[in-house]
Parts: structure tokens; sequence; C-alpha cells
């Protein structure tokens, strides 16, 4: 292959593409996390996860109750969204290498926040 030829560009970029979709992580799954919140105390909420694209869609179980999550993966860039009992809650985090464990901060409305890791369940 000639990579000087608008094919041998082309080729490249085909090869690329299919390596990043090879390497790509899926979320999907369940998701055991652990939050820090300081004195307001911590949780391990579950959160079941369902990837297509860069979206996530699930669910929440946790001690403020059950909710529906929204949510975006971006690279290692892992966003999860949901209301409940009147607050917006927003986790912001890293996805490791392994695909396995996030890492991140976490919102409840303005009234708590610090941060968690999840992890994958196997």
């Amino acid at each position: 292959m000639k990579i000087g030829t608008k094919k041998g560009f082309a080729s490249c970029g085909v090869i690329v593409l299919l390596a990043t979709a090879v390497f790509a992580s899926d979320l999907s799954g369940t998701w055991n996390a652990k939050v820090s919140l300081g004195w307001k105390g911590s949780g391990t909420p579950t959160f079941v996860l369902k990837q297509s694209g860069e979206k996530l869609t699930g669910t929440y179980s946790g001690t403020l109750g059950q909710s529906n999550v929204n949510g975006t993966v971006k690279g290692d860039d892992v966003v999860l969204e949901f209301e409940i009992s009147g607050l917006k809650v927003r986790y912001t985090g890293k996805l490791d290498k392994q695909a396995d464990k996030i890492e991140g901060n976490v919102d409840y409305g303005g009234r708590a926040s610090g941060p968690f890791t999840a992890t994958r369940k196997k």
C-alpha cells in the first residue's frame, strides 16, 4: 500500500477507525459505587447501565431510592445524571484503561458533593 496516494490515506483511516472500534469500551452492565460525602455520610449505590454509542441509559438504586439515569461516555470521560427526591444528581468521572472502574466526583444538587468510585460487577 502506497501511503502517499489517496487510496493509501483512505485505507489508513479505515484501519484507525476499526482499531478504535475494537478498543472502545462498552459500559453496559452493573456498577457498584462507593460515595463519600464527608460529614454528610456515605453510600453504596448501584447503577445498571446500557450503552449505545456515546449515550448511556439505565437506573440508579441507592439510599435516596431509585431513578432513571441518562449520561454520556466520550473517550474515558463519563457523565451520569438523574433526578431524585427533588435533587439533580451529577456523577462525572474517568474510566480506567481496563474499563472496569470509574473514579470522579458527584454533586447532589449543590447540597452535598464528594468523590466516588464505581467498579463493574463481574
